[in-house]
């Protein structure tokens, strides 16, 4: 059981590509170390992952703000601040409501940069291009082909294996927001979508890598984490070897899981403290 003086709430932000059907293993997991766990959609991914594929329209309709500010309602109405773990873009998610003075400690995975991290290998341009290779799809829900998936997602896994994820967790994402990330937000005048204040005080933030990620390699997010050289607050980088942009669920997730807590509940208890 999580102690009293301890966060015992965590809110499991997932990522673009996905539902937080996608957590199912990490809710289950924490809920079983006496936590209450809440893993929110986004606003009209409520429902399951077949009626989102039949249903793309609610998909490329959504915008980064609104899906902030729904977040937000749900995490300002609980009794104190939680842990928050976001997912590829749910980590940029979790960092924009870092930035807005949420959560006691924060874990981002494999996490989608904020405007500014303008680092961009040659591993992530191939998976992004499906999304980004056609301008039109800017107002599109943009899928990857099962074959898209196991590059961008699952290259650790064998074809078959990662052909079973596709079919059971995957969804279209907003083009808009692949593109806010991943031009966009870097290369237009004045403040996007995905801006944080570096420099600003806010929750510790770890981010977590995985060494094998094509989407979001480990530079991405070590360059994500350097931008906060300047801020007081803590923030730490770790990286797990051989793990692909499925960490979250891959062989040997609980290990992420386990650290990532530990991480959130140590610095969390630190910062109550000081």
């Amino acid at each position: 059981m999580p102690d009293t003086n301890a966060p015992d709430t965590i809110v499991l932000v997932h990522g673009l590509w996905m539902t937080p059907r996608s957590w199912e293993g990490w809710v289950a997991h924490f809920e079983a170390k006496g936590f209450r766990v809440l893993a929110p959609a986004y606003p009209g991914f409520e429902i399951e992952v077949e009626a989102l594929r039949e249903n793309p329209d609610v998909i490329a309709r959504l915008t980064v703000p609104e899906t902030v500010d729904h977040l937000a309602r749900q995490i300002e109405a609980l009794d104190a601040p939680p842990i928050i773990i976001g997912h590829s873009f749910g980590g940029t998610l979790t960092q924009l409501l870092l930035a807005r003075g949420l959560g006691a400690a924060a874990v981002v995975v494999d996490s989608a940069p904020t405007e500014g991290v303008r680092v961009t290998p040659l591993s992530q341009a191939r998976s992004l291009f499906p999304a980004l290779k056609n301008p039109a799809n800017y107002h599109r829900a943009v899928g990857f082909t099962a074959e898209e998936f196991h590059y961008a997602f699952a290259n650790t896994l064998s074809r078959e294996e990662s052909d079973a994820v596709w079919e059971k967790y995957a969804i279209a994402a907003p083009g808009n927001w692949v593109w806010a990330y991943g031009l966009i937000a870097n290369f237009k005048p004045g403040h996007q979508e995905t801006w944080v204040d570096y420099a600003a005080d806010r929750a510790p933030l770890l981010f977590i890598g995985g060494s094998e990620d094509h989407i979001m390699p480990p530079s991405v997010n070590k360059s994500n984490a350097k931008h906060y050289r300047h801020s007081p607050a803590i923030t730490e980088y770790v990286e797990f070897p051989g793990r692909s942009h499925w960490i979250c669920a891959e062989p040997g997730w609980e290990e992420v899981a386990d650290h990532a807590l530990e991480w959130a509940l140590t610095h969390a208890r630190a910062t109550q403290a000081s």
